[in-house]
């Protein structure tokens, strides 16, 4: 196990402790919570899950030792029921469908904000809104229970992306000029923390991804530039806080930019998690996508 890092008053443990140490899942929506969970289990350890409520995949409670669906909004809870069980470090993984928020019948009883969401967002959220602010605050409240947030990538470092060209299919001398030209660009725009990828062709900035993600930041680029070929690059802000503000590509990433016409990716080596990165492979060579880890160093 890594050496703990220390950010104010927080613990961060860079890997999790090892097995059969108790870890809490706090998971969201999507495939990773579910991967995560597996990898926990594979390697010895107990998975004591929250699932926030409405967001949850059917699969999960199967997959771990106990399971219990907890308000979105509940924050002060989390901390309190993973304590009672004996939890001293867990992960928050997941996606938030606001669309499951607003059409749940009961979403008001559900989610409705307790004491500690209600100071958290007091002291953190009042004039910064951003998701390192909201990690900061879910951080600071889980560690009063006793609880720390670990590495969400700890468990899954076989899903990462890896420094050089990931497909069979290999990027085009034009493609490599693209990212190589765009890649110090969107270092700049992640250190005034605007989005996490900028679509490039022929040394042209196509679209920056801003408050919308970048699926649709995808669409728009598809949009704008017709010619197909394109570059998209994608990173993590400098810093990013690995308790949860990872990038995160999958499947239908990779199916997003064959629609839009794109024709290579370029990822943050190390920074970036594929869900079923044996799939998004083979998704990527069969659509005609290349697939490039970007180093440390070129950054």
């Amino acid at each position: 196990m890594s050496p703990a890092a220390t950010t104010g008053v927080l613990t961060i443990l860079a890997d999790p402790p090892p097995p059969p140490t108790p870890i809490g899942l706090i998971a969201g929506g999507g495939q990773l919570p579910v991967i995560i969970a597996r990898s926990l289990k594979q390697a010895g350890h107990v998975v004591h899950c929250l699932g926030l409520s409405g967001q949850w995949e059917p699969e999960l409670p199967s997959l771990c030792d106990s399971f219990r669906e907890v308000g979105v909004l509940k924050i002060g809870s989390w901390g309190r029921v993973l304590s009672k069980i004996g939890v001293r470090h867990a992960i928050m993984v997941g996606k938030i469908d606001k669309a499951k928020l607003m059409y749940d019948p009961l979403r008001l009883v559900k989610n409705l904000p307790d004491a500690a969401a209600i100071a958290g967002w007091y002291r953190h959220l009042r004039h910064d809104r951003r998701s390192h602010a909201l990690l900061s605050a879910i951080a600071e409240e889980l560690d009063r229970s006793g609880v720390a947030l670990i590495d969400s990538t700890a468990p899954i470092d076989d899903e990462l992306s890896t420094p050089g060209v990931m497909t069979t299919r290999q990027p085009t001398p034009s493609q490599i000029a693209d990212y190589e030209f765009a890649w110090p660009m969107l270092m700049q725009v992640m250190r005034l923390d605007i989005g996490q990828a900028v679509a490039v062709r022929e040394r042209d900035i196509i679209a920056v991804e801003a408050v919308e993600g970048t699926d649709r930041m995808i669409q728009r680029a598809g949009q704008l530039c017709k010619v197909k070929g394109w570059t998209l690059c994608k990173g993590a802000r400098p810093g990013h806080d690995r308790r949860s503000d990872v990038p995160t590509i999958g499947v239908r990433t990779i199916e997003n930019l064959h629609a839009a016409g794109a024709g290579c990716l370029a990822l943050a080596a190390g920074d970036c998690i594929m869900i079923e990165k044996r799939r998004v492979l083979e998704a990527s060579d069969r659509l005609g996508i290349s697939i490039v880890g970007i180093p440390t160093a070129f950054s």
